[in-house]
Order: C-alpha cells, then structure tokens, then sequence
C-alpha cells in the first residue's frame, strides 16, 4: 500500500506530508481494533531479540530517531509500527517556530533528505503534559537542546530546565549539541563547554529518587581528534552512552541528484543512505576506542536489514531509523526485524 501511497505524499512537500500522514493515522486510531491490527501487520516480537541497555529492558533493538514526533504527540501511534522506543524532540524550554519555510527536502533519488528546521517545538511545558495525559506504552527519549536565541555561555540553564521538567516523565535523555541547523549550537562539542553542560546535568541527577540515562549525540563532522577528546571525557565522566550521529553538513560526491538542485536548497543537515557509511565508521571507531564499555545508539541512513544488522555488528547496542521508514515505509521496522531474529 506505500508504494500506491507515495509518490502521493511526495507530491507535497515533507512538512505537509508528514502533517497528512500523522493526522490519517489518528483519525484511524479511533477506530476499535486498529491500533491492534496495525501491530499485528507491523510488529515482531521475539524474546531473543531484547536487550538491556543503559539499564533500561528494551524489547528489540530498534527505534525511532529523534526530529519525527518533536512535540511528544504520536509515540503511542508509532508504537504501533515495530519501535521498542521512541525518542522526543528536540525540546527547548520555552517553544520556537525555528527556520522560515521551505526548511526540508526531499532528495528521491538518494534516499535523503535536507532540513534547516531549527528545532521548531511547542516547548518542554507542552510536551510534559502530552506525556501526561497519553501514558507511553514504549520506551520515551527524551532529546533537549537549547534555545535558538540562548548564547552558549547560557545553554547549561535551557538544558536543566528541561531536564528537570521532564525527568519524570521520559526514561532516558539525549543532550542534543549537534545539530547543524541551529547558529553555532555544535560548538557546544567543544570540550570546555561540554565538560560544564555534563557536569551541572549530572550533579543535578543526584537529587532525583530514580536513574535517568544521560546520552550524548555526537556530530557527524566532528575531527578525529575532537572525537578523542569527546570519548575519554564521556568515559570519565558518567554519561551512559551516545548517540552516533547527527545530520551533516557535508554533501558527498556521490550524491545523484544534480548539483543546480542541491545548490538551490541550500544550508541544512543531511541525513539518510548518504550518511550511513560515515556514521558507521563512527559507531565502529566508538566501539573499538572504549572496547566495547560504551552503549552507542547509532543513527544515520539505515535503509535495509542488513544494514540494521552491520550497525550492530559494528557496535551499535541499539539502532534508530527515520529516512528510512519515510522512504521505505512502515514495513521496513519489521522487515529488519525479521533479519535480525535469523541471526539469533
């Protein structure tokens, strides 16, 4: 049914697909015994596919990225689809439209997208309320940011103020310091600023009854040396895993669709097939930098099974999809997981 489907939707632009999609997907939510219909056509479940990570039971190891359901009002939705866990956001304390339109886009050809949202959300206060009136039935992450208009020296108290609010609310955290479309955010990898950011969130945690995971998603464009420096600090300082890796601001040279096209859209972070070597050779170089010791949750173009499958056997405890699902379909959770129970 997604093939007949869409090319439809791609005939809108993402925002407004995505907009179409989520409110069919609700409507037919009302409807008796849709939810289990869809989880009977979308999910797999099989004992041997679950996993402890960071604490946390999870039944298999696949999940939503973060940037698909920003506001905390579709994770029960697409629990239906195969996910064990869904990660929100990002959030800011306060809510911001982010970037002008058009600020995302599509490239068909290569199975990848474009945007320049700028963390556009509601704000934590409107989330925190989604999640307490819709119970999740799913793992919650929870991914902060600071605000667009927040200089870096301020961004500790928008990502505590968050952080507080949510606590109770969600099972682990995602500090999100790099994302490319918001004005010198991913300056915040930067030891210095990263080491204050780690520090106020950890001491804060202290004072909280229950253990909330604190992750750290890392960019993409990052230099090796940088990346060195950003492992031993992690591993030193109480972090429970990362996140590898965010959209980049590169454009391979092997994209198919023509330069003019590229050149016209513009700044924005890409993200799908075209990023997925490159963050499998972050997840790799992770893995065999802490020896094993550091939960990576690897993200970045994983469009197929047996791509699932080498995130994993490279060191990913746990995968999230995105580009996939929008290219692929919602048929492509369960057909990784299908793999991935044959290896087992």
């Amino acid at each position: 049914m997604y093939k007949l489907l869409k090319p439809i939707l791609f005939l809108f632009s993402p925002e407004k697909a995505h907009a179409i999609v989520m409110g069919l997907l609700k409507v037919l939510s009302y409807i008796p015994g849709a939810n289990a219909i869809l989880r009977l056509f979308y999910t797999c479940k099989n004992p041997e596919l679950e996993r402890e990570v960071f604490g946390i039971h999870f039944k298999n190891p696949i999940g939503l990225a973060a940037g698909f359901d920003k506001n905390g009002e579709y994770y029960n939705l697409m629990s239906n689809f195969g996910f064990s866990f869904i990660e929100i956001g990002s959030i800011t304390p306060e809510g911001q439209p982010g970037n002008p339109k058009p600020r995302c886009f599509r490239l068909p050809q290569d199975e990848a997208i474009i945007n320049r949202m700028g963390i556009n959300n509601y704000g934590v206060k409107y989330v925190v309320e989604r999640l307490k009136k819709d119970k999740p039935k799913v793992i919650i992450g929870g991914n902060i940011s600071k605000a667009s208009t927040t200089s870096n020296e301020e961004a500790w108290k928008d990502l505590e103020k968050s952080f507080s609010l949510l606590y109770d609310f969600v099972d682990y955290f995602v500090l999100n310091v790099s994302c490319p479309n918001v004005k010198d955010l991913t300056k915040l990898q930067d030891i210095n600023n990263l080491s204050e950011i780690i520090d106020r969130l950890l001491t804060l945690r202290r004072y909280f009854d229950d253990y909330r995971p604190i992750l750290l998603k890392l960019s993409p464009d990052i230099p090796k040396a940088q990346l060195d420096e950003i492992i031993d600090m992690v591993m030193i300082s109480g972090i429970d895993g990362v996140v590898a890796t965010n959209t980049t601001r590169e454009r391979p040279a092997t994209l198919r669709t023509p330069q003019e096209r590229i050149q016209a859209i513009g700044d924005g972070g890409l993200s799908g097939a075209p990023v997925y070597k490159k963050s499998l050779e972050f997840v790799r170089y992770i893995h065999q930098k802490t020896n094993g010791t550091l939960p990576i949750v690897a993200v970045g173009g994983i469009m197929s099974p047996a791509q699932a499958e080498e995130m994993l056997e490279a060191g990913a405890s746990l995968i999230q999809i995105y580009s996939g699902f929008v290219f692929k379909g919602p048929g492509i959770v369960r057909k990784m997981l299908k793999h991935l129970k044959t290896l087992v």
